[in-house]
């Protein structure tokens, strides 16, 4: 069993990243900028922004945070995101999800310009992921397919099973796994909450990628020795003996799955750090569509 550390592999990531940048400075261009615009207060929201603005001042991007309270109307919250669609220093836009149910997330989504739209969501993207074109890749499955290369894992022909559909993870996970490209070209059977016979179609897979959001789900009996297991899950648990009164699990047992399995991605520690590699790539390619 080998733990896929996302700790490596987003480093070897940002350190390339940090190179293209330096590049670009010696020759008198400016740096990348990624705009993050954050809603409320919420504390994992909090956390998430904050770790992708540091991200980005260590690699040399620019970054700016833009707060709104929780009780924003929804159309100050469109003119700003037009604002920026409008700025030609601004490279990306992301909007930290989830949005106060008062505010209509789709139409924040498509709010976005398509080339300025770094986690992928924007329908235009998301269909050119579809289609196989160049476009932004959601950043958690961009991530993951990132990690794969890094860790050189043979995909070709094996049996990919995803466990959720959602648009930022499940659905664009199985479009990659199933793409004609060398970390792809898997068979792929995406399982949901109306799944029949889920555990016994998890005991087929090759790969598991478990992204639907409850702690602990994925058991051993759940899993054949020698699967590859990527953990997509990080969910807040209460633990009172923690300073901050919780701890981040994921979706898989890790302690008694991880001896059956291949290699395992860990969390926190694994997929959540490529996610922001993942992000930090879309932010370069959108930076470099404009500049050439």
């Amino acid at each position: 069993m080998q733990i896929l550390d996302g700790k490596t592999a987003s480093h070897s990531v940002k350190e390339h990243l940090k190179t293209e940048i330096q590049q670009l400075l010696n020759n008198d261009h400016r740096p990348p900028h990624l705009a993050a615009i954050l809603i409320g207060s919420n504390s994992a929201s909090e956390t998430y922004v904050a770790s992708k603005v540091k991200n980005c001042a260590e690699i040399g991007f620019n970054s700016s945070l833009i707060r709104f309270e929780e009780n924003v109307a929804e159309e100050i919250l469109l003119n700003k995101i037009r604002e920026l669609n409008n700025d030609h220093l601004i490279d990306g836009i992301l909007v930290q999800l989830p949005l106060p149910k008062h505010i209509n997330e789709e139409k924040v989504i498509e709010a976005i310009h398509p080339s300025k739209d770094v986690d992928g969501f924007h329908p235009e993207n998301a269909g050119k992921l579809m289609q196989g074109l160049q476009t932004f890749i959601p950043a958690t499955p961009y991530g993951i397919m990132l990690m794969l290369e890094h860790y050189n894992i043979e995909t070709k022909g094996k049996h990919a099973v995803v466990i959720g559909r959602s648009n930022i993870v499940g659905r664009p996970m199985s479009i990659l796994l199933s793409s004609n490209h060398k970390y792809g070209n898997c068979t792929v059977t995406i399982c949901h909450s109306h799944t029949h016979n889920l555990k016994e179609i998890c005991l087929q897979a090759d790969i598991l990628v478990a992204a639907l959001g409850k702690p602990g789900f994925v058991k051993a009996d759940m899993v054949k020795d020698g699967a590859i297991i990527i953990d997509v899950g990080i969910t807040r648990v209460p633990d009172p003996a923690t300073k901050s009164g919780f701890r981040i699990k994921g979706d898989v047992a890790f302690d008694e799955v991880a001896p059956k399995s291949s290699y395992i991605t860990p969390v926190p520690g694994g997929v959540g750090l490529m996610t922001i590699a993942g992000l930090l790539k879309n932010t370069m390619q959108a930076y470099l569509s404009k500049e050439r």
